[in-house]
Formats: C-alpha cells, structure tokens, sequence
C-alpha cells in the first residue's frame, strides 16, 4: 500500500481539457466512485453515465493504487491526470449458446451479414446460393440463385432495401430481401469480385451505389438504380482485394500491388484518383474504417427503431455519421501479408501540419486476415493466420494485448456493439468470445464440426451468426 493514504487527481475529457478543480482521493478509489464522482462534476447525478477511466495510457479496472501507484506507473507527489471516456450507455449480453442450426447450404458457408436492423440474415457459400433467414424465427426466409460459382461476400445497403451479392463468376447481383426477388445483375468485372461497399446513407437517402473490387485489377462503381455502371478506377496493377466507402465520400481500395489507393465518389470528377499510401511490403489484404460500424447501419441503432421516411433516415444516419467523428475523426486501418498493419493519417492531422505519417503496427507472426475498429472507435481487433487476435489502439496504433486461445488460423473478428466484447472465428472449428475489459476469453463456442470462416454480431446484439465449411450456419444467443 502506497505512504499516502490521498493524493491529488484532476479529470480530463479526450481533448485534454480539464473538468472540474484537482481534489484529494484516496489512493484506494475504484471505478464506480469516479464514476460517481465525475457524473456529480458534469451534473449529470439524474442521469449517470458510464466510464472509463486512464492514468498514464493504463486503465482503472480496479482501484488507482492497485492498477496505478503499485506498478509504479505514476509518482504520489505529483497530480493525477485522470483521462475519463464515455462507454455505451446500452450493454450487449454474452452470446453464450447455439439458438439454432441452419441448414440449407450444400456446400461451405463463405460469407454472413445481419441486416442494418438486425431482423435478417444474409448468407452465401460454395454452392453459389445466397440465402436470406428471418431472425425472428430462424427460419429460411429466401434462396437466391444467380450466380455461377462461390459467392465470397453479401452487403446490405444501409437502409436495408437491397442486398448485394459478390463471388468468383465476376459478377455482383442486387437483390430485394423483402420479396427475394433479383433486382439487378452488374455485368463487368472480368474476373472474381473481392468486396462490396455501399456509399453511405447520410451520402444519399436512396442508396442508390455500390463500389465492388475485383481480381481484374479494378474498382468498379455503380448505380443500382439504373442497373449500370458509374465509373470505374483502374491504375492498380494487380487484383484489388478490399474496398471502404468512407463517410466523407472517399472510396479507399486495397490492392495486392502492395498500395492503397484513394478515389474522389463525387464531384467534378468521380473516380478520380486522390492520392496513393504506400508502406505494406506485401500484398494488402484488409482494411477497416473506425466509422464502419455507423456506416453500415446507417440510422438503425441498438434500439431497432424503423425510420418509413427516407429523408427522416438519412439525417438519422447523418447524427450518428457525426457523433462518431466529433472526438475520433474517421481514419483508415490497414492489414497485410508482411505481417503488419498501418493506422493511417486522419485528416485532423493532417491538416495540424504535423508531420502526418502513418503508424506501423508490427507483432503478428504471420498474414493479418482482417482487421476491425470497435464502434466507439477506441480500439482495433486484428485476426492472423499466426492464431492470435489483436488488440491495438486506435490513435496511435500501440499494442495493447494479444488474445490466444485459437489452435489454427484467424478468419475473422467482429465486435459487440457496445465495444465491450469480440467474437472470432478459426480453422480450429471454433468461435471465442474475448472480454476486452479483462483481456481474456470469455467463452468459447463449440459446436461446427470443420473450419468457421465468417462470424457477424447484429446490431443490436443480441445474436451472433457463424458460417462453416460443415455447411451450416449457426444462429447464437445469450
């Protein structure tokens, strides 16, 4: 136990802006009293709110004497900084169990995504179906045929009107999930389709475009509603393996030419492009934007309210567009096949004039498969082929913790939407839960009998969904 049984401690909100006078605490303060104590400093004692609390880059989780003073992370004599942040004032439940297994596929399970307002589930796999399942029963609610080899990925439009479907044949397929009916075919591509983006909705209420990367080299951009195409970008040279459509209209392409490049969606000249970071060493394999998770739900929230109007939708989206970038503003991640990840300048920074260069993130062993940033943009969740996940800072890129447990390979990570929890899936036929707050697994998720390659988490939380090369997908809850 530290001499002092007080010392003198001032809260700091992200900027670095004091609240609140220095006071005297005692060195055995735990979370919930800060709490306390600060919700009663921004009269906020109606109607507390969550937080978390750092001294020194180090988090309170316990009290300031175990977690701060006894590691000897900061000096008795002088006054602690308190840095506080606000948590989601909502919490997701652990998904504990298997609700239901699906089947239906008759081949491997490639790719699955919840609905912005989580009521369904897309899935599609090697036996070039896509299938639609209503959440509320967990029953097959349609199969959509199409396409003429593995579909790899399925995107939902923001506002939940179509879905996109992507795969080897090279072609991207819009769909309606209310009626199941093919609303569009997008002929183009000249060979396999890597990934979809939908341009945001706060972007445009109809969400009327869709960026897909392909095998050929290039990004292609189209418009839905008149079923063809807009612009396409071609100055990679080799097959571009992930697109981002980012909310201040920037599309971002990741390329196996070890660049990335970033392309204008509007304006004078759409398609153009604005410049190219440059850094991987190998193949660019993932990205991951800290604004994703608003982004694809577009007004949809953990609430589950339906906004009927569109124009009602998009200045929803817009809110929830611009309270993610208030304090974080949107920047960009990176993972590749040298074992490294960049953090990427935002445009605070840049314009700051300092010296804006990218963070290098180097620790995993071998390929980073996907990376994601948690909603509340704090942290980011890197899978790798070297069996790990990892966990990083999103403002400077450090190394936070490593979460083993998996005995093969990482496909995919996904986060809670509270930012509380992360699910991951592996070649070792399992899923983990992971407790970002303890930095341990939770629990893990048994139950496919081969490889798990995708892994979703609704937005509201309350399911999770897996798909296998077992050939079922598996519903799971609380």
């Amino acid at each position: 136990m530290a001499e002092k049984s007080n010392v003198i401690a001032q809260f700091y909100n992200e900027e670095g802006v004091a609240s609140g006078p220095a006071l005297s605490l005692p060195v055995d303060v735990n979370q919930e009293q800060l709490a306390l104590l600060l919700n009663s400093l921004l009269g906020n004692e109606e109607d507390p709110l969550p937080y978390t609390f750092e001294v020194a880059d180090t988090e309170i989780n316990t009290t300031l004497d175990q977690d701060i003073i006894q590691p000897g992370k900061h000096s008795t004599e002088e006054t602690f900084k308190i840095l506080y942040r606000p948590q989601a004032v909502f919490r997701v439940r652990a998904v504990t169990r298997c609700s239901s297994s699906l089947t239906g596929h008759t081949d491997a399970i490639l790719c699955v995504s919840f609905s912005p307002c989580g009521t369904m589930l897309a899935s599609g796999g090697g036996d070039t179906n896509v299938r639609i399942w209503d959440l509320n029963t967990e029953t097959p609610h349609h199969l959509l045929k199409g396409h003429k080899h593995w579909v790899q990925h399925v995107s939902w439009s923001p506002n939940g009107k179509y879905l996109a479907s992507a795969g080897m044949d090279g072609l991207v397929i819009i769909w309606e999930p209310r009626t199941g009916k093919q609303h569009a075919v997008l002929k183009g591509h000249s060979k396999w389709v890597s990934a979809l983006a939908w341009e945001p909705l706060h972007l445009n209420a109809a969400c009327r475009r869709l960026a897909s990367s392909s095998s050929d080299n290039t990004v292609r951009v189209w418009d839905v509603v008149k079923k063809q195409l807009e612009f396409s970008m071609a100055q990679h040279t080799a097959p571009v393996m992930c697109v981002k459509w980012a909310g201040d209209g920037l599309i971002y392409s990741a390329s196996r030419d070890k660049s990335i490049k970033v392309w204008a969606s509007a304006g004078p000249h759409p398609g153009k492009l604005v410049k190219a970071l440059s850094g991987h060493a190998h193949w660019v394999t993932t990205l991951a934007l800290s604004t994703d998770g608003v982004l694809r739900t577009g007004a949809h929230d953990h609430t589950g309210k339906i906004y009927k109007d569109e124009n009602e939708a998009q200045k929803r989206a817009l809110e929830r567009y611009e309270q993610a970038i208030a304090l974080n503003p949107e920047r960009l991640c990176s993972g590749s096949d040298d074992f490294t990840m960049y953090l990427w300048p935002n445009k605070k920074e840049e314009v700051d004039g300092k010296k804006a260069t990218p963070k290098r993130m180097v620790g995993h062993q071998k390929t980073v498969n996907h990376v994601s940033f948690s909603p509340d943009g704090r942290y980011i969740a890197s899978a790798s082929f070297d069996k790990s996940v990892k966990i990083w800072d999103s403002r400077d890129g450090k190394f936070i913790t490593s979460l083993r447990g998996h005995v093969a390979e990482v496909y995919q990570v996904v986060w809670s939407s509270d930012s509380r929890m992360i699910l991951s899936c592996s070649k070792d036929s399992t899923i983990k839960l992971w407790d970002i707050k303890t930095k341990k697994m939770k629990m893990e998720l048994p139950g496919h009998l081969d490889e798990v390659f995708t892994v979703d988490w609704s937005p509201s939380g309350a399911k999770a969904a897996s798909g296998s090369k077992d050939k079922t997908l598996k519903i799971w809850k609380y």
